[in-house]
């Protein structure tokens, strides 16, 4: 498996994907710009250069 595939993942995935009380709905909290958003929005194939992995045991074993 090529190295910059498992580097991304989707955006359930990522810590800036959170939960929204007010909205009632998961939402994404990276301020992007209008040019981003558009691309991110518009091509399935768009690698969103702010994923981070969320997850909390991957972080763990890597201080370990």
């Amino acid at each position: 498996m090529d190295k910059k595939r498992k580097i991304y993942g989707t955006c359930e995935t990522c810590t800036y994907y959170s939960y929204d009380e007010e909205f009632e709905q998961y939402v994404c909290d990276v301020n992007m710009d209008e040019d981003e958003y558009c691309r991110f929005l518009s091509n399935k194939n768009y690698r969103c250069p702010y994923w981070r992995d969320g997850n909390e045991y991957a972080v763990v074993r890597h201080q370990m």
